[in-house]
């Protein structure tokens, strides 16, 4: 496929319009590295429990979950207490790495159906909302070592990767 050639009018506009254009300019390097340092410890991302190459592999869905746990359907109390259950029970196990299901909420409600509540509520996605609240309570971060998204082929937003801590 070739490329479309400019005309001399559309040339014309773009020198008119870059006749003004001026480069950034960048410090000099010296001035740069003598530039004041804020004082105390450098601040770092949140630490992972996973080391560059198993981040890697999740990130890029390499990873076959050894538990999974689906939480569609559970009302908050007690998926809560299933999901508590089901990382010990893994732990205990040894799976490496667990895959919680939450589903991503319905999309949005239908304009001409009457108000429910319970409908609303499950609209929100309540579980994809507060399942990673969960797992920074004491209870569960004794087992996890990190969590993030699941790659797409294992639910995207709509589910976690939980890499759990070796058994104790």
């Amino acid at each position: 496929m070739r490329r479309r050639q400019t005309s001399e009018d559309e040339r014309a506009e773009f020198e008119a319009a870059l006749k003004e254009a001026r480069p950034i300019r960048k410090e000099p390097r010296s001035t740069a590295k003598t530039a004041a340092k804020p004082a105390g410890p450098k601040k770092k991302d949140k630490p992972s429990g996973v080391d560059g190459n198993t981040a890697k592999r999740l990130s890029k869905g390499e990873m076959i979950p050894d538990a999974r746990i689906d939480l569609h359907g559970f009302t908050e109390s007690v998926a809560h207490r299933t999901l508590l259950s089901f990382l010990r029970g893994a732990q205990r196990n040894g799976a490496k790495l667990a895959l919680v299901i939450t589903g991503k909420g319905k999309r949005g409600a239908d304009p001409h159906e009457p108000f429910d509540t319970e409908k609303e509520a499950r609209a929100r996605g309540v579980l994809n909302a507060m399942v990673p609240r969960w797992l920074t309570e004491p209870s569960f971060a004794a087992l996890i070592a990190d969590t993030r998204t699941a790659h797409r082929r294992h639910g995207g937003t709509g589910a976690l990767y939980v890499y759990l801590r070796k058994r104790p």
